[in-house]
């Protein structure tokens, strides 16, 4: 079964269009069980940031967005946080999704980040796009 790592922006654009791509990608997660999600501390941090922005807040309308995530990660495979890359992607702050996706034997990094997917692969694990994921799945 696959094991995936989901960018943070994946998550809120889960929340705010749940029928959007990044929305399916999630709801085979928590509706079919279709592949094991690996998260991290750090990514649990950065999420939970991103979900208390102001703009994010806003076109949540009401949506408990600390709750929904929280469900998320309880059925989630929690790794310590522990591995450690650096200077992978472009963008350093990135390097915390390989870093989990190796730690917590991911097959797949989701996102919609430029940085990140233009690192392509990493040791054992793919880079893809939350519709190339989508695909890997199976629609």
């Amino acid at each position: 079964m696959l094991r995936a790592v989901l960018d943070a922006n994946v998550y809120i654009s889960a929340i705010i269009q749940p029928g959007g791509t990044p929305g399916k990608v999630l709801e085979r997660f928590l509706s079919a069980a279709s592949f094991h999600l690996v998260i991290s501390p750090q990514i649990v941090d950065e999420v939970l940031r991103a979900l208390a922005y102001p703009k994010v807040r806003k076109v949540l309308h009401g949506v408990d967005a600390q709750l929904w995530f929280e469900d998320i990660v309880v059925l989630a495979d929690l790794v310590a946080g522990a591995h450690e890359i650096s200077r992978v992607s472009r963008d350093p702050d990135d390097d915390k999704y390989l870093a989990a996706a190796v730690e917590g034997r991911a097959t797949h990094v989701v996102t919609g980040d430029q940085d990140l997917l233009s690192v392509g692969r990493f040791e054992d694990v793919e880079v893809v796009t939350p519709r190339a994921f989508l695909s890997l799945l199976g629609q």
